[in-house]
Parts: C-alpha cells; sequence; structure tokens
C-alpha cells in the first residue's frame, strides 16, 4: 500500500510498515490546502492535526482509509469519507493520562501562581508576599464536564489531591458506565445547572462538535462561583471567549485553558488572543497530548488500525453505521463452493433488492457454510424460493427486521 503521512510519525513506526513492502511517505509540511494535490495514488492518510476536506476526498483515486492518529476526528470531513466509500478510523483512549496531567497541571498552576512566579523570577523580581498567597485545593469539589477515559482520568487524579469530584447523571446512560464512573468515586448529580453551582473547580472534557459549540456560554458562566475555576483541554470552540472574559472581569472567574478559538493550525505562528493574555489565564499551546508517552501510544495504535484495515477487519472506525440495517434478513445455509453467493447475490440484483450488510461464516471441517445478508426491499416468498433452488443452497430463511 502506499501510506501518506501528513503529519510525522516517529520513524520507528513508518519502519514497521515500511518493512511489511508499504511504500510510506511522510510529508508532515503539508497543509489541508496541499492535500488534494498530494493524495493521488495513496490508499492510507494518516494525520493528526492536518485537516481533511471534501476536496482532498474528492481529489482522491484510490483512497481506502483515513487514519486520525488521536481521538477526535473533527478535523476530518467524515460524511464526505463516508460518502465515498472511504473509512475513517481514530486512536481513541491513547493520550487519556497526558490530558489528564495537563488538567491537573493547570489547576496546581493557577492556584500557586506558578506561571506568574516564574515570570518574575526570570525578570530578576522577588516577590514572596504575592505569591504566598493561595486557596489550596484541598476539600473543594471538582465538576467534570464529559466522563469518558480522559474524565475518568481527571478524576482519579482529582481524587488524590483531596478533591470532592461530581458530574452530571444523565438519563439513558448505560448501567454499567454509571457503575463504573460511581466505583471512580465520582458522585453524580441531577442536571448540569447543579453540577455547575456546586463546584469550585470545572473541567470540561467532551468532544468538539456542534452540540458542544459555545457549551460554557454567558449563562453557564453566570452560574459559576465568583473566583471559581474553569479548565478546558479539550477544544476551543466549547466556550464562549467575549463571555469569559466578562466572567473574568466581573466576578473573578480564573481559567486554566490548552486550547483556544481561531487558534494557529501549524506548530509556530503568531497568535494574537485577548483571552490568552488575560491575567485570569494560565495557558498552553494545545499539547494536552504532547507527551513522548501519549505520542507512543498513539504512533503504535495507529499502526495497528493500519494492520487491521491490510487484514480486511477495521478497527474504531466512525463513519460505518454501528448496527446492522436493512428492512429484512436473508439466512443461506449452504454448502462451501465456489460462486454460491454470487449467484444469490444475482437473484437478489434482479428482484431490486439492496445488500445493506453481509457475512458468511464456515462451518468446522469447511463443507458448509451459513450467509447473513440484511436487505433492503420488499423479501417476497418468490424470492426465498428463487434462492432455496439455486445450486448447492441447504436452506433459506427470512424475517423482517425491527424498526
Amino acid at each position: 500500500m502506499k501510506i501518506l503521512f501528513a503529519d510525522s510519525l516517529p520513524d520507528e513506526y513508518v519502519d514497521q510498515l515500511r518493512a511489511r513492502g508499504d511504500e510510506c511517505e511522510v510529508r508532515g509540511d503539508l497543509t489541508a490546502d496541499d492535500l488534494p494535490g498530494a493524495i493521488g495514488g495513496v490508499d492510507v492518510l494518516l494525520v493528526r492535526s492536518t485537516r481533511v476536506t471534501a476536496d482532498t476526498i474528492a481529489n482522491s483515486d484510490r483512497l481506502g482509509l483515513i487514519v486520525r492518529s488521536g481521538a477526535g476526528t473533527n478535523t476530518i470531513d467524515c460524511e464526505a469519507a463516508a460518502n465515498a466509500g472511504i473509512y475513517v478510523c481514530n486512536v481513541p483512549g491513547k493520550n487519556s493520562l497526558a490530558v489528564a496531567e495537563l488538567t491537573m497541571g493547570l489547576l496546581l498552576a493557577i492556584d500557586r501562581h506558578i506561571a506568574d512566579a516564574t515570570a518574575d523570577l526570570r525578570n530578576g523580581v522577588w516577590n514572596k508576599k504575592a505569591y504566598s498567597r493561595s486557596d489550596g485545593i484541598y476539600g473543594k469539589t471538582l465538576g467534570i464536564i464529559g466522563v469518558g477515559e480522559i474524565g475518568m482520568a481527571v478524576a482519579e487524579r482529582a481524587r488524590g489531591f483531596g478533591l470532592t469530584v461530581i458530574a452530571e447523571r444523565k438519563p439513558g446512560r448505560k448501567p454499567e458506565t454509571e457503575a463504573r464512573i460511581r466505583a471512580a468515586g465520582v458522585k453524580l448529580v441531577d442536571g448540569l445547572n447543579e453540577m455547575i453551582r456546586g463546584s469550585d473547580i470545572i473541567s470540561v472534557h467532551v468532544p468538539g462538535d456542534a452540540s458542544t459549540a459555545g457549551l460554557v456560554d454567558a449563562d453557564f458562566l453566570d452560574k459559576m462561583k465568583p473566583g471559581a475555576i474553569l479548565l478546558n483541554t479539550s477544544r476551543g470552540e466549547m466556550v464562549d471567549e467575549a463571555a469569559l472574559i466578562a466572567a473574568m472581569d466581573a466576578k473573578g472567574i480564573r481559567a486554566g485553558l490548552d486550547v483556544f478559538c481561531d487558534e494557529p493550525g501549524g506548530g509556530t505562528a503568531e497568535f494574537t488572543s485577548a483571552l490568552a493574555q488575560h491575567p485570569n489565564v494560565v495557558g498552553t499551546h494545545h499539547i494536552g497530548a504532547s507527551t513522548q508517552q501519549a505520542q507512543d501510544a498513539t504512533a503504535s495504535g495507529s499502526i495497528d488500525v493500519i494492520e487491521a484495515y491490510r487484514a480486511g477487519d477495521l478497527l474504531n472506525c466512525v463513519n460505518v453505521s454501528p448496527t446492522r440495517i436493512g428492512t429484512a434478513t436473508i439466512i443461506i445455509r449452504h454448502f462451501d463452493r465456489v460462486g454460491v453467493l454470487a449467484s444469490a447475490l444475482e437473484v437478489l440484483r434482479g428482484a431490486a433488492i439492496n445488500v445493506q450488510t453481509m457475512e458468511n461464516r464456515v462451518f468446522q471441517g469447511s463443507n458448509a457454510a451459513i450467509g447473513i445478508i440484511d436487505v433492503s426491499g420488499d423479501v417476497t416468498e418468490e424470492l426465498v424460493r428463487d434462492l432455496a433452488a439455486l445450486e448447492n443452497v441447504i436452506q433459506v430463511q427470512a424475517a423482517d427486521r425491527e424498526a
């Protein structure tokens, strides 16, 4: 396969693929605008932060897999990829510990004025009197929005610092998920508003999409306690930056932020942000997942995704239907002979029946097999008889799927 790395991966992981005979092109300098002109002849595209637009997908001629070497896929046009029959897979959970560590680091830096104190020391200023004023975080309440892998990792570390951790109870959450949350010592409260009002610190750990954009708005900030701390290591678009600045000015809200709206896409650039420059903000450069441990784990996971694709399997695919679909299921028990299912598909085609999902399982001994085909269309008794009459077919069953 030809694999294009639009963001760099450590050489040792790229070399693993080269050892398999893959043609690996590492182009860490590519931008979203460059990709459409570079995608020709590529079977697999791997990205971290580089955007994959509909233009890139439209210009591809062999692309079958896009790997996001990380968790979020909001930088990839997953709908355009799905429409073109291109898998989009990610590598979730590998950077959870790194993001959790930075989250706690931002919290401690805010409480102990670490950034300002360091700046003063470097400028030759000794101000022990000012920097001795700290609340301390022991016994305070941390509200976590988003109790996935990262949120849970934050909760574990927060409890080690003596914080009480709370999260919103959500209707429809799986019982086993809720049990895992409770087992980690997280107290569930009724509704987001109760969580906001009861928290001294709030940390945001939800995916960035249309449903979470502007989550932290003026109303949200108005419910926060005066002097409370907001931590965001997820996506900048979740925070109404103007509203946060107003809340910091009006009620002393403090913020630890790793992400910002309109942040540069590259590794180095000029960046002017009223929020980042506010004295109540301790900020970092979208580096939550950027520890060597996290990068190695994510790179290894990315190779696993590519190897699974090579073998005809999928890992962490985000743009295929998560469940079986169709109006009916046809089950064909047959002898394991060449052309049996091909003949069955010809019959379905003649009846204008569309195949949605299909699986063929071979019995021990390789004499017989069973094909399970989910279809859309009118499966009549006549169609079932036509399938059953095919050579080497043992039995055919058909049943409507529940709506």
